[in-house]
């Protein structure tokens, strides 16, 4: 089970509604929205320790995942790992790299295996280039 789908299961086990999560714990909810869709994750620790506090959980609980994490789990934590490196910059282009490259699994012929591999492949890619690019960056950049 992953994380998107344990916040949901512990909420409802808990009765409440995702306006009520948000509450308790200081966020939108459209950010509970965003956490049980698996588009995002809480950025900090205090908000994962929130989380379980209300949801009467550990927080290890919430974090270890049972199985393979999704597709987008994937991606949202390439995205998130750009903006942490880069900033708003590298996300940006980890979102355009992407939404670019998913365009080309359309409709393919291609197992779900090959598609991971490939992507695997083209954000290692990504990342040496990164690295790579960094050296020629005036500092202001870095």
């Amino acid at each position: 089970m992953n994380f998107a789908e344990k916040v949901r299961k512990l909420r409802k086990e808990n009765k409440m509604s995702q306006v009520e999560l948000a509450q308790a714990i200081g966020v939108t909810s459209r950010t509970i929205q965003f956490y049980e869709s698996g588009k995002s994750y809480p950025r900090y620790r205090e908000t994962y320790q929130k989380l379980a506090e209300t949801l009467s959980c550990d927080v290890n609980e919430l974090l270890i995942v049972d199985s393979e994490p999704s597709a987008v789990e994937k991606e949202t934590a390439f995205i998130s790992e750009a903006a942490e490196q880069y900033g708003s910059r590298g996300k940006r282009q980890a979102e355009r790299l992407i939404e670019e490259v998913s365009g080309c699994f359309a409709g393919g012929e291609l197992s779900e295996e090959d598609k991971d591999e490939m992507m695997k492949a083209i954000q290692d890619a990504y990342w040496i280039a990164k690295k790579n690019n960094q050296k020629y960056a005036p500092k202001k950049f870095q």
